[in-house]
């Protein structure tokens, strides 16, 4: 068996926390489970799995519509808001900033680095105080500051945006980068089209 992911050690996996965070943070929309495997880079039989247990315990509820299955988050319970808090606090950096920095021109890829990060990959250790975004391209700084306040409000914590060129992965004997590159990354899909 898996362990609790280090994020939020209440979860049973680190799936169903990525789950919980991209459809709590998004419950306006509704996700079919092959959209759902996409975003979370999962398997379709591991996202139905994780997507029965929610909605048997009534924090997802799902339709049909022909023969997709539609899944979205239950906002009528008095669960809602409380876990919603805790999984934005929690696994609520990926979703977020992934969905904030495809609106925003000129940015070619984006990572989380550092301890948000490392905890991401199972690494243990203390909850992240921040989360460190390292942006590649060229964006106006203005529009990441802004990005950066609105994720830091829903988030709760700081986050630290950090432009680098496109030629970021070159080698190169900056200090900055070489610590960036010897940690985990996780880069942010950013190539999705907004959602209808």
């Amino acid at each position: 068996m898996k362990n609790s992911p280090s994020l939020l050690p209440l979860l049973r996996s680190q799936l169903q926390g990525d789950l919980l965070a991209l459809t709590l943070l998004h419950p306006e929309q509704e996700f079919t489970l092959t959209e759902l495997a996409h975003e979370l880079r999962a398997s379709h039989t591991a996202v139905l799995r994780e997507a029965n247990r929610l909605i048997e315990a009534g924090i997802l509820s799902d339709r049909r519509v022909g023969r997709t299955r539609m899944v979205t988050a239950r906002t009528d319970t008095p669960l809602a808001r409380p876990l919603t808090e805790l999984i934005a606090a929690s696994f609520g950096p990926l979703p977020l900033l992934t969905e904030a920095l495809r609106a925003v021109p000129g940015v070619d890829r984006a990572y989380i680095y550092g301890s948000w990060a490392a905890r991401h990959a199972g690494e243990p250790g203390p909850p992240p105080a921040d989360v460190d975004v390292l942006v590649v391209g060229t964006p106006d700084p203005d529009e990441l500051f802004d990005v950066a306040e609105f994720a830091g409000r829903r988030l709760r914590r700081e986050v630290n945006m950090h432009r680098v060129p496109a030629a970021w992965d070159t080698p190169s004997s900056d200090p900055f980068l070489t610590s960036v590159r010897e940690r985990p990354l996780l880069e942010l899909d950013l190539n999705q089209g907004d959602r209808k």
